[in-house]
């Protein structure tokens, strides 16, 4: 029994790929999809019969120049795909386009919307759009990471953190875009480990003629607790005031309503400097409990602040 359902599965992802190769290619014979399949003919021959007994119109011409092909004029059956898959996958190009420095998405979007006006409304009901405030300094870095992904080569160029400036040189993989920001994951020749660099950190991308090195590549984890693990164990009441602005960034889960009003909020942090900044920019609507070190830091920022703007009488 558990042979034969095994079978059955094999056999399904068999038709699922020679109907993706008939949707590709012009036309195909029946030695090729047995060697890239490794079956025999014959049982090619009855995979196609199978996909045209499920309503695939599939047509067989023996001979030179003969082969298999699906039917001209064929197009999906709606229950394949529906006016709302088609608006998902618009909303996509769409927002593809916002930060893509070209035109090349807008133009892809307009052949498939040609090609499918049955399955196109002319509502739009999600409009996303990925661009940021950096517009015009983001869309030639992510252009330029493209390029160097596809032509698989090593870029170079300036880093601007927290803990310093550097220079480095990376194997690009992978455009990200999450956290609200945009970011390349590649192999850092100087750290000789994987890395996430932030785009708006980066400054002067140049694309080297160096080759990326045949390395195994597996996707990024990109869970928060994987890249931004917590060290900082922040305590802080907040004013009822601030409510919005904690929903808005964690959650309403995020802190507990005390018998006062004020809010009590417990997160951990990787970064103490930003931390800082976002505390800072609360100005007096939030009081740090713990840690000790963030209040001390807080203490001497602010009376440095003091310092420098108070009035001499």
């Amino acid at each position: 029994m558990i042979i034969e359902e095994v079978r059955k599965i094999v056999k399904i992802d068999r038709l699922i790929g020679i109907l993706s190769v008939l949707l590709q290619e012009e036309k195909v014979t029946a030695p090729e999809l047995a060697e890239k399949f490794e079956v025999s003919r014959r049982t090619i021959n009855r995979d196609i019969e199978d996909l045209c007994k499920a309503g695939i119109p599939i047509s067989t011409l023996q001979g030179v120049g003969g082969g298999i092909r699906i039917m001209d004029g064929y197009r999906m059956d709606r229950t394949i795909l529906t006016s709302r898959d088609m608006q998902m996958i618009m909303a996509g190009l769409r927002s593809l386009d916002s930060v893509s420095g070209s035109r090349y998405y807008g133009q892809l979007m307009e052949k498939i919307k040609a090609g499918s006006s049955e399955y196109v409304n002319g509502s739009e009901s999600i409009l996303i759009d990925l661009s940021s405030w950096y517009k015009d300094a983001l869309a030639p870095k992510i252009e330029a990471i493209q390029n160097a992904i596809e032509e698989r080569k090593v870029i170079c160029f300036n880093y601007y953190a927290p803990k310093g400036d550097s220079s480095r040189e990376i194997e690009p993989y992978f455009l990200i875009f999450k956290w609200s920001s945009w970011y390349v994951w590649g192999y850092c020749r100087l750290r000789e480990d994987f890395r996430m660099f932030k785009l708006n950190r980066m400054d002067k991308i140049i694309q080297t003629q160096m080759d990326v090195a045949k390395r195994e590549v597996a996707m990024p984890d990109l869970s928060t607790e994987r890249i931004f693990p917590g060290e900082i164990k922040l305590k802080a009441v907040f004013d009822a005031s601030m409510k919005w602005h904690l929903i808005e960034e964690f959650g309403s889960d995020s802190f507990q309503i005390q018998d006062d009003g004020t809010l009590l909020f417990e997160h951990e942090y990787t970064d103490q400097e930003e931390l800082i900044a976002w505390m800072l920019s609360c100005r007096d609507k939030v009081t740090v409990l713990e840690p000790k070190s963030v209040r001390e830091e807080l203490f001497h920022i602010t009376s440095q602040i003091i310092k420098k703007y108070s009035i001499s009488k």
